[in-house]
């Protein structure tokens, strides 16, 4: 039989869908899930993507421009501008989802060999685009006792080495919630100007910042105009994850040229997808005013739960729709199977995502989990029992 190359016998598993097998098990054995383990809102998708969709002309689903479609760049940088981010539609490229900016930003931006430094818990995925790139992930680890705050910047350049070309974060953060300030920003812009680095920036939460808190872009970072690489995405802001639509943005040239020749490559984004995101730029403030409250609301329902559980801790988050909690257990992993495979509570059960799988050292990870709070509120209550009850139970518990 012929062998698989090294890239797949490295490309990790996802950890918030690998234990999708045992959730079907459980499923056939009639029991309930609350999926809490991947951020799949349950919140409507805006009637200004759908009704484009409905109402749409087409008489041939063309290929767009690979860089997308025109008139939906244009009207992205309308959007952008509400943030006081200031584009030229050329400094935009539409992608295939966020997942495509980020993969085309390592591929443009470093070669095989090069390092990435990441803050860690950051979102698996991140993980397994650098492998296809060939490219090594240093860690920085951010710790939850202050609730994932960025790391000291001594941390970063303790792992600067000559291989050493970007730094990648996630603002508002996807494991953690956690919203970096200005002044954290600041530090890192400080940092890529001293070692000439480039700091990617993944950006699709920027809609959900809570408890008035500031959402600062990198974008918004001045003198580093061609260090900083954005990717944003259609997915969580309109609750549209099927459109597959991504944007990657940077006022680099240089950069945005040659990416432009990888998404040649792939020839064009979708063309539906297009249509529905130029049309939900018009979505009115008051569906995001609504949708915001929403998700502090089942923040607040999730978070005050889980510290009210004996041994359990978890920061708030003050963005995203995700919190990590440390958990009084022997292995996130066994734990989240458990769960599945063995446990119900009135014939429910809650499937929740490892953090090991959000760390590079795994070991890091080994008592906690990520939360996805993107169900209603009578479903998040009803999971918050069920894991309250599965933690009292879970032959594996151990004190923190």
């Amino acid at each position: 039989m012929p062998q698989l190359s090294n890239k797949a016998n490295l490309m990790p598993p996802s950890p918030i869908r690998k234990l999708v097998p045992f959730a079907e098990v459980a499923k056939k054995q009639g029991k309930k899930i609350f999926h809490l383990n991947i951020g799949q809102p349950d919140i409507a998708t805006p009637e200004t993507m759908l009704d484009a969709l409905r109402n749409h002309q087409l008489k041939v689903v063309e290929y767009s421009h690979s860089a997308g479609i025109e008139s939906y760049r244009k009207k992205l940088t309308t959007y952008y501008d509400s943030f006081n981010i200031k584009l030229d539609y050329t400094e935009i490229m539409i992608t295939t989802g966020g997942s495509e900016a980020i993969e085309i930003a390592m591929m443009t931006c470093l070669n095989e060999g090069d390092e990435l430094i990441v803050t860690e818990p950051f979102y698996a995925n991140y993980n397994g685009f650098s492998c296809q790139a060939g490219i090594s992930v240093k860690p920085v680890t951010a710790h939850i006792e202050n609730g994932f705050a960025l790391p000291p910047i001594s941390e970063f350049e303790k792992i600067i080495t000559p291989r050493t070309k970007a730094i990648m974060i996630c603002n508002p953060n996807n494991p953690t919630g956690y919203l970096y300030s200005r002044q954290e920003l600041e530090e890192l812009r400080k940092l890529v100007l001293k070692y000439d680095l480039f700091l990617f920036s993944d950006e699709v939460y920027r809609e959900f910042c809570y408890d008035d808190k500031e959402y600062f872009s990198a974008m918004h970072l001045e003198g580093v105009e061609n260090n900083v690489v954005m990717m944003d995405s259609v997915s969580k802001r309109y609750s549209a994850c099927g459109a597959r639509i991504g944007a990657l943005i940077s006022r680099n040239k240089e950069v945005m040229a040659s990416a432009l020749k990888f998404a040649q490559a792939r020839l064009s984004p979708p063309t539906f997808g297009q249509i529905a995101a130029e049309a939900a730029i018009d979505t009115p403030p008051s569906y995001f005013e609504k949708v915001k409250a929403e998700y502090v609301h089942r923040r607040d329902v999730v978070v005050d739960a889980l510290n009210k559980m004996d041994d359990v801790f978890c920061p708030k988050p003050n963005g995203a729709f995700y919190c990590i909690a440390q958990l009084p257990i022997d292995n996130a992993d066994k734990f989240c199977q458990w769960l599945l495979e063995e446990f119900d509570y009135n014939k429910q059960t809650v499937m929740l995502a490892p953090a090991t799988g959000f760390y590079f050292n795994q070991e890091l990870g080994r008592q906690q989990v990520r939360i996805a709070y993107v169900l209603k509120e009578d479903d998040l209550v009803a999971a918050m029992q069920c894991l309250e009850v599965a933690l009292k139970q879970y032959p594996g518990r151990e004190v923190n």
